[in-house]
């Protein structure tokens, strides 16, 4: 690591702060699609919070106009944004059948699905501690699911797909972080699942009141502050330090769930999720780590 990034990332503070206004940003568009789009179809409510989420990318739409995609970059950009979209259409579905609480202890699965797929496809070893902390993150999974013990409904399968499909997203943005600013990145998959997620919304389509437009732009507005949130966190402090953060994201979505919507708290999701977190957070601290001895042991001696 550079000096200036060092430097960028010694803000401990600064970090934990962000993520969690990055926590409470997320549980909010949780909590807007729960209410607001409950009279929407799941992929009408889907589409309208992205067509209303590139108003957030106009200033950028010159910048991206500009560029001169190779057909290799257009490519990645397809395969990303058609798992992005059954990500999206999955995701917005699961609410409407399971818990937020659900939701959001089963959304950190996509970590570990991302951890194994970097394995698999861009050839990162995995060590021994990595596929023991992968390990428990799916029996967290179980834990929560809890299958032969209860009946699990479309929505908790819906999760499960929409983990694995965000992940797959994930994978092909990091591929494409070394070429292009995170903007553009985020702009072209504003635009692209905006026009993927079209044909299922006119699919289902009814006119949308007023009421309900304004629900979306609110959670088009969390959901692009949320992610601005987080790259400042990153920039701020290293992931060792904001990673445990993200487990109050649980922790809100289960008492917002419990005191607002009436959903009542289930210990086997709050143990299952709390699980799950600490994998991820194990994985992304080990990595962390991993990279900085790398840089050390490729840094030229004095």
């Amino acid at each position: 690591m550079s000096d200036a990034a060092a430097q960028r990332q010694d803000r401990p503070a600064a970090g934990v702060f962000w993520m969690l206004v990055t926590g409470l940003c997320f549980v909010a568009v949780t909590a807007l699609v729960k209410h607001g789009a409950r009279d929407l179809p799941a992929a009408e409510a889907a589409f309208l919070r992205f067509a209303l989420g590139i108003l957030f990318f106009l200033p950028f739409l010159a910048q991206i106009l500009r560029l001169r995609l190779t057909p290799r970059q257009w490519k990645i950009f397809g395969f990303r944004s058609v798992a992005h979209t059954f990500a999206v259409l999955l995701w917005f579905y699961a609410m409407t059948r399971i818990t937020i609480a659900e939701v959001t202890a089963m959304n950190y699965l996509a970590p570990v699905y991302v951890t194994i797929g970097a394995a698999l496809f861009l050839g990162e070893r995995l060590a021994i501690r990595r596929i023991a902390a992968i390990a428990a993150a799916f029996i967290g999974a179980l834990i929560i699911l809890r299958p032969g013990f209860r009946e699990l409904s479309d929505g908790h399968m819906a999760m499960l797909g929409t983990a694995l499909f965000f992940a797959i997203s994930y994978l092909t943005a990091k591929r494409m972080t070394d070429e292009l600013p995170a903007t553009v990145i985020v702009g072209i998959l504003s635009v692209t699942v905006t026009i993927g997620l079209l044909p299922f919304a006119l699919a289902v389509w009814q006119t949308p009141a007023l009421e309900d437009l304004f629900w979306m732009f609110l959670v088009a507005l969390f959901a692009t502050g949320g992610h601005y949130a987080m790259t400042l966190a990153f920039a701020a402090a290293p992931v060792t330090v904001t990673q445990p953060v993200t487990f109050l994201q649980l922790v809100w979505a289960t008492l917002l769930g419990s005191l607002v919507f009436g959903e009542g708290v289930d210990i086997w999701v709050v143990i299952g999720g709390t699980v799950i977190i600490a994998a991820v957070t194990f994985i992304a601290i080990r990595e962390a780590m991993l990279k900085v001895r790398e840089k050390g042991e490729a840094a030229p001696g004095p």
